[in-house]
């Protein structure tokens, strides 16, 4: 029998690492979900629960006392459809962040790849999503939505962005946490932000109209998190449209006649992609770099 020979931390192969140990994930995975229920009387039902009254609030005060459901059509679709991104990315951002601190134990006693801790939390938020993104299907079948090439490709490369960006902060805020402990506040701060950040509650158009098309416009079609709900909007909201304007040249609008979605908004997605992927390395970099000093630090 062959021994592997040792490897010093912070010098393993990271993110691939956690590819060849698939075990270890689907252990921690099962561990993380059972620890969080334990004693819960609804058990996973609360992944149906806390979303539905994160719409329910989002609906009545912003679509039925702020009239935004009269601005866009089949509003409940539109505010669901970003809704159930942004909660993945901001869960994932609040369990990743504790990740490793989380479980102090196994740091200090055994070696294992230390980025499985941020994996695993960003999979069970992904197991948290399915109930949210089951009910968005159905809602948006029931309002006509029919599959078709260019949704399924705008699901795919919003979720791409999402897992990306999601892991790359995940990575970075589990290290930093590690040494600061009160960047947790940090983090529910940034969650606080996030979901007026994007075009979740409102239309894009509304920052267009805003910023008069300029600078501060083009920065916030820059976040990579604008482009995947966009994108999932896309895909969703915009098939249940079915007597949605289109202007001169072809282009989707809204009943007011403004732009339903940027121009070029696949091309968008891909580079949006790209950055995220460009902040993982930098973030996988970064984690190596900080997690010799993990065992030492907890």
């Amino acid at each position: 029998m062959t021994v592997p020979p040792l490897v010093a931390p912070g010098r393993g192969g990271g993110l691939l690492d956690v590819a060849r140990r698939r075990y270890l994930l689907r252990l921690l995975v099962r561990r993380e979900l059972r620890s969080r229920y334990q004693g819960s009387l609804l058990g996973l039902g609360w992944s149906y629960v806390r979303p539905a009254v994160n719409f329910a609030v989002y609906f009545f005060v912003v679509g039925i006392f702020l009239k935004m459901s009269k601005a866009i059509p089949n509003f409940p679709v539109f505010l669901f459809s970003g809704m159930v991104l942004v909660s993945f990315f901001t869960e994932t951002l609040i369990t990743t962040a504790w990740s490793v601190v989380g479980n102090a134990s196994l740091v200090k006693k055994v070696y294992l790849p230390r980025e499985l801790f941020p994996v695993s939390s960003m999979l069970v938020s992904g197991v948290h999503m399915l109930p949210a993104l089951g009910v968005l299907m159905g809602g948006a079948i029931w309002a006509g939505w029919t599959p078709s090439w260019i949704a399924t490709g705008s699901i795919v490369l919003a979720f791409a962005i999402v897992g990306a960006l999601a892991m790359a902060f995940g990575l970075l805020f589990a290290a930093v946490n590690v040494f600061f402990r009160d960047f947790g506040q940090v983090v529910d701060i940034i969650n606080i932000v996030v979901p007026w950040s994007v075009p979740m509650i409102y239309p894009w158009t509304t920052v267009q109209e805003a910023a008069h098309g300029g600078w501060p416009l083009q920065v916030y079609l820059a976040n990579p998190l604008t482009s995947a709900v966009l994108l999932f909007e896309r895909a969703f909201w915009w098939p249940t449209n079915d007597h949605a304007a289109t202007l001169p040249n072809g282009a989707p609008a809204l009943p007011g006649g403004l732009l339903a979605f940027p121009y070029h908004l696949t091309v968008r997605g891909l580079v949006s992609l790209l950055a995220a992927l460009l902040l993982l390395a930098v973030a996988q970099l970064v984690f190596a770099r900080l997690q010799r000093r993990f065992a030492q630090e907890l």
